[in-house]
């Protein structure tokens, strides 16, 4: 059994958390941005499907991208120096959103984003805690990915992709832009292949919990991120320690 969540935004203790399901630890309470922002400041985040009540997760290991140890492909640094793009950031949050519950996935029946959820991060949004990244070709959104930011920790959501390489064309450009401003540590939940080929890595809770803690007290980004980019320069892979 799992503690039932009821009016305060406290959570029980992360060491109380399920092994299976991995990191289970709460269920109920609401979508509040106090409660969200609660969640996110002690390493837990949202996740369940429509119809059930609202999960709280903490997976042991945590899954996260240091933005020193971005890895970028040969095929895709080709794509960021001669594709006709551009990327953007807040511009078009709730598009995105939508992008991202309708964007179909393997071994997944439906979505997990639904409207409640989309509504609860378009108020962080307008708060200045969420931010979208967004990649556009011939006028038309293509791809993006959001997230939560506090302090210089980011905590990434989902991502979509309309075109080809659109997804990672604004993933690439916001790891990099985050990397520039501070930021410390992606947090990206739980393992896939696909951020494992970015250069993300599992890492014990407890080390995750460590630095976040650290990282959350650094004065937060302006609330609105402007911008507006076309191209990035050519890419180093050489990892540097976080």
């Amino acid at each position: 059994m799992i503690p039932w969540l009821g009016r305060s935004p406290a959570f029980p203790a992360i060491e109380t958390a399920l092994a299976a399901p991995n990191g289970l630890l709460a269920a109920g309470g609401d979508l509040s941005p106090e409660r969200l922002l609660s969640a996110y400041r002690q390493g837990i985040f949202p996740w369940y499907a429509p119809g059930e009540p609202i999960l709280w997760w903490s997976p042991n290991p945590r899954m996260v991208l240091f933005p020193q140890q971005l890895h970028v492909s040969r095929s895709l640094q080709k794509v960021l120096r001669h594709r006709p793009y551009e990327v953007r950031f807040d511009s078009a949050f709730a598009e995105v959103m939508a992008g991202c519950a309708n964007s179909a996935r393997p071994g997944q029946n439906g979505t997990w984003i639904s409207p409640d959820m989309i509504a609860a991060y378009c108020r962080l949004h307008a708060l200045g805690w969420a931010h979208s990244a967004e990649c556009w070709m011939d006028g038309e959104l293509v791809g993006g990915l959001y997230g939560v930011a506090i302090g210089r920790m980011f905590y990434g959501e989902s991502m979509f992709a309309r075109r080809p390489d659109a997804s990672k064309i604004a993933f690439v450009h916001l790891v990099r832009w985050l990397d520039a401003h501070g930021f410390a540590m992606i947090d990206c939940q739980m393992h896939t292949d696909h951020l494992a080929r970015f250069g993300a890595s599992e890492i014990d809770r407890a080390l995750f919990l460590q630095q976040l803690a650290t990282l959350i007290e650094y004065p937060s980004a302006p609330m609105r991120w402007h911008y507006a980019e076309t191209a990035l320069p050519a890419l180093s892979n050489a990892p540097s320690p976080p």
